[in-house]
């Protein structure tokens, strides 16, 4: 038999599992494109990222060689503004 305390621990359960399902992380990818230089590429990554420079370098490789790269997770709300910016830089990216 449960007690009252049992069966107001298995009501929180349930709705924690809903905030971690809503709040699911988002990735911006940024595709390879055959306009861009490297070096704008990765200043792009650095201010709109906040990359350090090694990141915004491998990252621009990856994208070069793969087609495309993760370059930021977050929530949706964080991830637009910078998607946004990274595409009036010119790049090609969008929030998955």
């Amino acid at each position: 038999m449960k007690n009252r305390f049992d069966q107001h621990k298995e009501q929180e359960n349930p709705e924690h599992d809903v905030l971690v399902a809503t709040d699911r992380e988002h990735e911006i990818i940024l595709y390879n494109d055959d306009v861009n230089t490297f070096d704008h590429v990765i200043q792009t990554l650095i201010s709109v990222c906040e990359h350090t420079a090694q990141q915004a370098e491998q990252c621009a490789m990856i994208v070069h060689y793969n087609g495309k790269c993760t370059v930021k997770s977050g929530s949706y709300k964080e991830l637009e503004p910078r998607c946004l910016r990274l595409l009036n830089a010119g790049l090609s990216a969008e929030i998955v």
